[in-house]
């Protein structure tokens, strides 16, 4: 693994609406990462229709091996220019992405893609081509490890506008802010969410437009493995301590009795560090060569509950994790979202009676529910993730 495609999107939705103007569409094929941002003409319902029309008609024939130009041809002669208006009534950027890295760009009216390298803003040798009678830049680049690509909606350069900002937020400034933030965040949702809870600020909280991004960072892969559970076979704990402990990355033990077994079996003592309890979340651990250690179906249970909260809240906050009082729970979290691009879970089967809900098959405990919460959580921000069962 040379590299890893980080990426994530956020919208919000012009207040009173309760549908999103813009679309996104995300597709990832054999060969292809493939991003698609769409701006439908106005807003609500007919917006949300020509948009959504606009990244599935793209999306479609792209997946399926056609050109720019000839998803360009359908998507023009679909969507034809408002009579009345002069305007399109889709714009779109295509982001698209080689599993080698070279990235071929496509931009239809929509505000300027923003691609960011050695902190510094890149400029692009766009080429203008005609189709259908309308006009397209195209740009092609290889990237590179660092490098921040940036889509984003009008929506986010109109932030502000009449309000705290008279003439909106502005395609610079929004530049500028986006310079500072790859500087210092690493993660592709991070610099989302704060761009998309910076553009909500500028609106005082009532967004005059839809307003949407997308990023995509190129970066090293980060690898964590978590350990959680007893196998369901007791003889099977040494052989699963040594995988683990043999695997890439970082590592996390979760829960009482899988610390025990590693503690066992690696025969390192456990240090429990009392001050790092909460009223809601058990203390963490210290075992030597862990990174971490956390209490197992409490602790997973509230990362859970704080990564739904932190995916779908907006509001102008520093990360969760981030915050002054911090437990197991935030700390693993952060490890999963910040910090990590491949997660595997070892989880082990052998069912605590105490955890058991009777209405959920034998096989099936609390523990593995949440687990598998996270893990499409994890996957719907694009980090690869793999459960190994024992």
């Amino acid at each position: 693994m040379g590299y890893f495609i980080d990426f994530a999107y956020d919208t919000l939705n012009k207040k009173n609406e309760e549908l999103c103007g813009d679309n996104i569409e995300i597709i990832e094929t054999d060969d292809h990462f493939i991003f698609i941002l769409a701006d439908g003409l106005g807003s609500g319902v007919k917006a949300n229709i020509l948009s959504t029309m606009t990244t599935k008609i793209a999306g479609t024939m792209l997946r399926q091996g056609a050109s720019i130009e000839q998803t360009m041809e359908t998507i023009a002669s679909t969507l034809p220019v408002c009579n009345v208006r002069k305007l399109a009534y889709s714009t779109f950027a295509i982001l698209k992405i080689s599993k080698e890295g070279k990235a071929h760009i496509v931009e239809y009216d929509s505000p300027p893609i923003f691609f960011i390298r050695d902190n510094k803003y890149l400029e692009l040798n766009k080429k203008e081509r005609i189709i259908q009678g309308k006009k397209i830049l195209e740009t092609e680049a290889q990237l590179l490890k660092g490098d921040t690509l940036v889509l984003i909606s009008d929506g986010a350069i109109h932030a502000g506008v009449g309000g705290v900002l008279n003439l909106g937020w502005q395609w610079d400034n929004v530049g500028n802010y986006l310079i500072n933030q790859a500087k210092i965040e690493k993660c592709a949702k991070v610099i989302s969410k704060k761009l998309i809870d910076t553009c909500f600020f500028f609106y005082n909280e009532q967004p005059g437009d839809d307003t949407s991004t997308i990023v995509v960072r190129i970066r090293e892969p980060e690898i964590t493995q978590i350990f959680s559970g007893p196998p369901k076979d007791k003889k099977d704990d040494v052989r699963v301590v040594e995988q683990f402990l043999k695997g890439k990355g970082k590592k996390v033990v979760c829960g009482g009795t899988a610390a025990n077994i590693v503690s066992r079996e690696t025969k390192k003592e456990i240090f429990v560090d009392y001050k790092s309890g909460t009223a809601q979340v058990p203390p963490t651990a210290r075992i030597d060569g862990i990174d971490l250690v956390t209490e197992g179906v409490i602790t997973l249970s509230k990362v859970l509950e704080y990564m739904e909260g932190y995916l779908v809240d907006t509001h102008l906050k520093p990360s969760p994790w981030n915050s002054a009082v911090k437990d197991g729970a935030l700390s693993l979290m952060k490890l999963l979202i910040e910090d990590s691009t491949h997660v595997h879970f070892w989880v082990g089967k052998a069912i605590n009676p105490a955890h058991q809900n009777p209405n959920l098959p034998m096989d099936m405990s609390i523990k593995i529910q949440i687990i598998q919460k996270i893990s499409a959580l994890l996957e719907a921000m694009g980090k690869i993730v793999t459960i190994e069962y024992y």
